[in-house]
C-alpha cells in the first residue's frame, strides 16, 4: 500500500473511529485500527465486537492495500505531526506502516488485515431516514436514562419503535424512564421494534455534529444489527436481545397536583439543593404549595444532611390541584432538567410514593418519569 493524505484529515478520521477501539479485551487485535484503500479513498475501521465504526477520507492512492496497526499509538503520533501531507507506505518484512510528514517520520509495526475481525455489513432490512437534528435531540433526551450495569441487559439499551413515520425512543434503568417521540423524514416500509445499546446511540450522537444530510439507518430482518449511515461514516451496532418493559404502563395517566415552573429557576434551585444532598443520600424534598385566592403558588426545594446542614429554596409556580410532597434523587432530577431547552417545565405528582412526571411546556414529544425516594417528612 502506498498513498498520501493530509494530516488533519487522517487525524480527524482516527478520532472518529477511535471510540470503537476496544479498551480492555481478550482479543488484542481489536485495539488496532484497520487501514485500507477503497477506490480513491482511504478507509479506516475499528470495532470492539459490539460496535464498529468506519470512515472514509480523501487520499491519493498509488498502490492499494491494507494493514492493521495499534490505534492509540497511531492516533497520538499523527495528532502530533504538523498540518502537512503524510506519505504512508507498508512493508512486508517485517509488516509495518511507514509515515513521513514534513521532517518527521515514523514506523509502526502492524498485523495482517486478514486477522482483523470482519466489519459487519447490513445490506437489507427495514430502512428509515431521519433529520440529523431530530435524531440528535431524541438521543440526548433518552440515552442518559439507560442502565449502566449489565445485570438486566435489556435496560442498557434504548427501545426504538418504528410505526409509519413515527419513531419512539424509550430508556429506563429501574429508577427513571425517558420517552421521546420523533418523526421520520418519510414513512418506513414496515413497522419494527428493537433495542439498541445506549453506548452505540451516544456515538451516533457524537458523530452527527453539524451534519445536514439525512441520517439513514437500517435494521436487519433478524433484528440482530443496526447500521447508521452518516456523512462519510458508518456505525454498525449489535442489537440487545431481551424483553424491554412495557413502558407505557409505567407512565401515570393522571395527577393530583401539577406545578409549572421556570426551567432556569428549577435548575438553579436543584443545583443548590444538591450541594447539601450529596451528604444526605442525594435526597431532594419538593413541596408544592398553591397560592392564596388564586395567586401564584410556589415550589419549595429542601435538602438536608444530618452532620452538615440543610438548605431550602423557593421558586414561583403555577399550581393546579392539591398541595403535594415528593422526594427525588438529586442526580436524576438534574439529569433531566439539563437536557431540556424549553422555558418552562411541569411537575406532575399523585402521592409521595408514586412516580413523578416531568414534561416540558410547549413540547409534547417528551415525557420523563422519576421514581420517588421514601423519606421522613
Amino acid at each position: 500500500m502506498r498513498l498520501s493524505c493530509l494530516q488533519e484529515n487522517l487525524s480527524r478520521g482516527l478520532s472518529v473511529v477511535g471510540r470503537a477501539v476496544a479498551a480492555r479485551t481478550t482479543l488484542p487485535i481489536t485495539q488496532n485500527v484497520l487501514i485500507s484503500t477503497d477506490e480513491s479513498r482511504l478507509k479506516l475501521s475499528a470495532t470492539n465486537l459490539e460496535i464498529a465504526i468506519t470512515t472514509w477520507i480523501g487520499a491519493q492512492i498509488e498502490e492499494p492495500g491494507s494493514i492493521t496497526v495499534p490505534a492509540r499509538l497511531l492516533t497520538e503520533f499523527v495528532s502530533s505531526l504538523p498540518a502537512e501531507r503524510i506519505d504512508m507506505v507498508t512493508s512486508d518484512q517485517p509488516l509495518n506502516l511507514a509515515l513521513n510528514c514534513a521532517r518527521f517520520e515514523g514506523r509502526v509495526n502492524g498485523s495482517d488485515s486478514a486477522d482483523f475481525p470482519p466489519i459487519p455489513t447490513v445490506e437489507s432490512g427495514v430502512v428509515s431516514k431521519i433529520e440529523p437534528q431530530a435524531l440528535s435531540d431524541a438521543i440526548a433526551h433518552v440515552a442518559f436514562a439507560a442502565a449502566t450495569e449489565d445485570s438486566r441487559p435489556a435496560l442498557t439499551g434504548v427501545k426504538m419503535e418504528i410505526q409509519g413515520d413515527s419513531l419512539t425512543f424509550a430508556a429506563a434503568d429501574g429508577f427513571r424512564l425517558a420517552v421521546y417521540n420523533a418523526k421520520l423524514a418519510e414513512p418506513s416500509s414496515e413497522d419494527a421494534s428493537f433495542i439498541i445499546p445506549a453506548r452505540a446511540l451516544a456515538e451516533v450522537h457524537r458523530l452527527i455534529g453539524s451534519q445536514q444530510e439525512m441520517v439513514e439507518f437500517t435494521v436487519t430482518p433478524a433484528k440482530s444489527q443496526a447500521l447508521f449511515r452518516l456523512d462519510n461514516v458508518e456505525v454498525v451496532s449489535q442489537l440487545v436481545q431481551g424483553t424491554f418493559p412495557n413502558y407505557s404502563q409505567l407512565i401515570p395517566q393522571a395527577f393530583e397536583s401539577r406545578a409549572v415552573v421556570s426551567l432556569d429557576d428549577f435548575m438553579k434551585a436543584t443545583r443548590t439543593a444538591s450541594i447539601f444532598a450529596r451528604d444526605g443520600s442525594g435526597i431532594v424534598r419538593i413541596q408544592v404549595v398553591g397560592g392564596e385566592d388564586g395567586g401564584p403558588g410556589k415550589l419549595s426545594i429542601v435538602s438536608r444532611a444530618e452532620e452538615v446542614g440543610e438548605n431550602q429554596g423557593e421558586i414561583d409556580a403555577k399550581v393546579e390541584g392539591d398541595e403535594a410532597r415528593i422526594a427525588f434523587n438529586s442526580k436524576y432530577l438534574s439529569d433531566v432538567l439539563n437536557v431540556l431547552s424549553e422555558d418552562e417545565v411541569a411537575l406532575e405528582t399523585t402521592t409521595p410514593s408514586s412516580p413523578g412526571v416531568l414534561r416540558p411546556i410547549g413540547n409534547d414529544n417528551y415525557t420523563h418519569v422519576v421514581m420517588p425516594m421514601f423519606v421522613q417528612w
